[in-house]
């Protein structure tokens, strides 16, 4: 299944979808026992999509004018390494495997433009999470870095 890039007028579903499925309590992974607050808005991703040209907000769908079904943030950030954030499936659907399809599809895009390592940041409370990127394939690199309390838009730490 192809991914759709998502379009300026789709951004409000976006945010929709990514703040109910980081910080509502559906799904089986979420923050909502971690953090308070949104987890993304309009603002932050118009300024985050401008400040890198080169960065993709893509969709799963089943075609480009239907209902998001996942989202996720690729950017390229070396050579051959990309950064992928804010996988995000709906939770009412994620038990049929459509964050597998997600990534995997992710993957395809960001090598097909000469990605050979992947990156992602993960809250290190959501083990579950984390372990499910293991089964993928992702390995820990023991790299750390503190949670931003002065930046409101990563939600308010409970």
């Amino acid at each position: 299944m192809p991914l759709f890039p998502v379009e300026d007028h789709q951004l409000e579903a976006v945010v929709a979808l990514v703040n109910r499925a980081y910080r509502g309590t559906e799904g089986w992974t979420h923050e909502a026992a971690f953090l308070d607050g949104q987890r993304t808005d309009i603002e932050t991703l118009r300024a985050d999509r401008a400040g890198n040209r080169e960065a993709r907000l893509l969709s799963l769908r089943e075609g480009p004018d239907q209902p998001l079904w996942g989202v996720v943030w690729l950017e390229p950030s070396d050579d051959d390494l990309w950064y992928l954030g804010m996988l995000t499936v709906r939770p009412d659907i994620q038990d049929q495997q459509l964050g597998r399809l997600l990534l995997a599809e992710a993957e395809t895009f960001a090598f097909a433009r000469g990605a050979r390592r992947m990156r992602m940041t993960v809250l290190n409370l959501r083990t579950p999470l984390i372990a499910w990127y293991e089964r993928r394939g992702y390995h820990r690199t023991g790299e750390t870095q503190p949670f931003p309390y002065e930046d409101s838009r990563f939600g308010a730490p409970r």
